[in-house]
């Protein structure tokens, strides 16, 4: 059932193991986050991973820990305690790393003996057999975009394939699912959820059951910031934005290797029947923008602000309160946009403040 986008079974991560243990990309990923291993270490402990949770315990949370542990000053969480461990969520999240947002998730719920989550897998990050293996073992499932499919009929098919096998993993199959309140990661620092992303939850049946948790992520030093403002500048002066070859793959080098200062989850409280009944007579495409507006709502409301929102949204006419940064933090954010481009310095400084206004 749902072989062609589903993860990995467990019968299938042997055969996975021993072709990441011989990919020519394992010795990069060695020198980088594991330089006090042997190539033959870290190749010899894949092959002795045998289930998924071996992989995601082991190698998959060991990758994820050396990034966090080098580009990360402190990492923490909050409201996940208060989400019964007895049921299965959908959580739905603010995108700001191509692969840190949900990744970082699954190490943390595994600090406190909490099963993971399936996570969705870009068809179009999907090159590269390691990159397949690596993500299909860590219970990554496929997830086509309006680009990787041939008409809008077939991307109509594949997103009620998708809701299908969401609520089969939350109802069925017993598995969490993270996924991004939209396709691609926010780059002008307003996250806000697409309404289609609500209608696709709603393909196969009712969205109240899928337990709904909105989850905001705040990075200090928001991941691929110059790659993000550059890419908002080319949409301005070219219209329709065209990514080059390996965009994709630079983005998430730039955003695992980027240092990122204090990084924030909020867990949010599951969206019950008492959030959708004042919604339920709406047409329905009226009733995908509230649900949508509701979750940017409790995405907004949950941003932890560090000083560089604050710093930024004064250079912008803000008042902000005082003691809500020093002078040094002040210098070391002007410091920072001032090794961009000097056209792209005010969509930095606008990045940074949406938080800020977002979250009044």
């Amino acid at each position: 059932m749902f072989d062609r986008i589903r993860p990995y079974r467990d019968d299938e991560i042997p055969a996975a193991m021993e072709r990441m243990a011989s990919d020519k990309f394992l010795p990069t990923v060695c020198s980088y986050l594991f330089p006090d291993k042997t190539l033959e270490e870290v190749a010899a402990g894949l092959r002795s991973c045998r289930t998924v949770r071996d992989f995601q315990s082991s190698f998959g949370y060991d990758v994820v820990w050396a990034i966090v542990l080098k580009t990360i000053d402190k990492l923490t969480i909050s409201g996940l305690e208060e989400l019964p461990d007895d049921r299965k969520y959908l959580f739905v999240a603010n995108h700001r790393d191509i692969v840190l947002d949900a990744a970082i998730l699954q190490d943390l719920l595994m600090n406190i003996g909490r099963d993971t989550t399936e996570i969705t897998f870009g068809a179009n990050l999907m090159e590269g057999q390691f990159v397949i293996d690596f993500g299909k073992s860590n219970k990554m499932f496929r997830v086509e975009r309006p680009d990787t499919v041939a008409s809008p009929r077939e991307f109509l098919e594949k997103s009620m394939e998708l809701s299908s096998y969401i609520r089969y993993c939350i109802l069925e199959k017993g598995e969490s699912v993270w996924i991004a309140q939209r396709n691609g990661r926010t780059k002008d620092g307003h996250d806000m959820t697409d309404p289609g992303i609500i209608k696709m939850f709603g393909m196969a049946g009712d969205i109240a059951e899928l337990n709904i948790v909105p989850i905001t992520v705040s990075y200090e030093w928001e991941p691929c910031d110059s790659l993000k403002a550059a890419e908002l500048a080319a949409r301005r002066s070219g219209g329709t934005y065209v990514k080059k070859p390996g965009e994709d793959f630079n983005s998430i080098l730039t955003g695992l290797t980027q240092p990122k200062g204090r990084v924030h989850f909020e867990v949010g409280k599951p969206l019950s029947e008492k959030d959708f009944a004042p919604l339920r007579s709406l047409p329905r495409n009226a009733f995908h923008r509230e649900v949508a507006a509701l979750i940017d709502r409790k995405v907004h409301a949950a941003y932890r602000l560090w000083p560089n929102n604050y710093v930024a949204a004064s250079l912008m006419g803000a008042t902000v309160p005082d003691g809500s940064y020093s002078e040094a933090e002040k210098e070391a954010f002007l410091a920072h946009i001032g090794k961009c481009a000097e056209s792209l310095r005010q969509d930095m400084i606008s990045m940074y403040a949406a938080p800020y206004f977002d979250k009044k």
